[in-house]
């Protein structure tokens, strides 16, 4: 079922290079950074963060050539500072990145700033991107825990020396989707600049307020692969846009067919396992072992299937898994596709032995089936009955 909520135009801004390096005992080779990015542009993703040039040779070096690689938008990183400015726009991104902590706590106790002296860093920053010709995005970090005015005072003030884009962190994962939703909402109403959000997923809502976000008025919403990156991490990839594709009927212009054997290189880059029950990506997100599910998707997949998404849609497969609560319809369907044919009798008394041997916590294999369809003598399809 579509949501009846209209959203549109939808942007993908991936930093799986930035932020989701930036999950811990996590670090991308240069090879690998390459090899996402190019994967990330060949699917037609709108943006790619490549990285934070200031931060060393090596990452300014990546950036750099990623950004003279891809026919897509890359962009840099920078702290409202000269340097970090420099080398993000001496890196050759089209796009540069500042930020500046907003929240009175990270003011005071990370930045050791006021606010004015804050706005006066960004509106700096934003100023002299745009003097060297670049796109511009500001982010008012810890937004979701800034005084809402002061968030609108800065936003005004960045927008008012010329940023191309306001992004709006909710940095520490503490926004809800309603309340998320009205702070895009205010800020969508408060500038002419182009709005997007970065959402971090510390209490699991980092896909909801992702879409949140577009629902009020976002264009574009940062996310990494396998929801990487720092802490719980940000917005799932495959998430944000299968739900946009899928659910709201929007065609970002990304080619989904990718997604899994992306989600695979990313999870081999970074070390960081998929779980199987994650959207999208897991083993178990389109994999049937109930007896009940099982016999429905084979005979529609829709029955306990989302209805708007198929496995064919991410470069996945469906998978009918045999275990403890597997039924007959799963097992005739393995024995057929093994090359038996087996009588309704045969096929519950294959369906018992594997219901058995899954009880223990042992995996039921193609193997183990053939296996236990021998032993009852089901005979093979080239067979001759008698």
């Amino acid at each position: 079922m579509a949501s009846n909520v209209d959203i549109g135009p939808v942007r993908i801004f991936d930093t799986t290079l930035r932020d989701g390096e930036q999950s811990p005992r996590t670090s991308f080779s240069y090879d690998e950074k390459r090899r996402i990015a190019a994967t990330l542009d060949d699917m037609n993703t709108h943006v790619i963060e490549a990285g934070f040039p200031v931060n060393s040779d090596a990452e300014f070096e990546a950036v750099s050539d990623i950004a003279a690689a891809t026919d897509t938008t890359v962009c840099g990183l920078a702290r409202v500072v000269e340097g970090d400015i420099e080398a993000a726009i001496d890196s050759g991104v089209e796009m540069v990145h500042v930020f500046v902590s907003t929240s009175d706590v990270q003011l005071e106790d990370s930045m050791h700033a006021t606010r004015e002296e804050a706005k006066g860093r960004a509106v700096d920053a934003v100023e002299q991107v745009k003097d060297a010709g670049v796109e511009c995005m500001f982010s008012p970090m810890d937004a979701t825990r800034t005084d809402p005015e002061y968030l609108i005072d800065i936003v005004e003030a960045v927008s008012d020396a010329g940023t191309d884009w306001i992004n709006i962190p909710d940095t520490c994962g503490v926004g809800m989707p309603t309340s998320f939703g009205e702070t895009v909402n205010a800020v969508v109403e408060a500038t002419d600049a182009r709005v997007d959000v970065h959402t971090h997923d510390d209490f699991g809502m980092a896909a909801a307020n992702a879409v949140t976000g577009f629902e009020n008025g976002a264009e574009q919403a940062q996310v990494s692969v396998n929801g990487i990156g720092e802490r719980a991490g940000n917005a799932a990839y495959e998430e944000v846009v299968m739900a946009v594709e899928s659910v709201y009927g929007v065609d970002t212009g990304i080619d989904t067919t990718q997604i899994t054997k992306l989600a695979r290189i990313v999870e081999e880059a970074s070390d960081i396992p998929v779980p199987a029950n994650k959207p999208i990506t897991g083993r178990n997100a389109f994999a049937h072992e109930s007896g009940i599910h099982a016999a429905g998707v084979i005979e529609n997949a829709d029955t306990f299937e989302t209805g708007v998404m198929t496995p064919e849609m991410v470069g996945a497969e469906r998978e009918f898994v045999l275990g403890k609560h597997t039924g007959t319809h799963s097992v005739r369907k393995h024995l057929v596709e093994a090359g038996f044919d087996p009588t309704d009798s045969e096929v519950r008394k294959i369906t018992k032995r594997v219901k058995e041997y899954g009880a223990g916590k042992r995996q039921v294999t193609a193997g183990d089936v053939e296996r236990f369809a021998e032993e009852a003598g089901v005979t093979r399809e080239e067979e001759v009955r008698v």
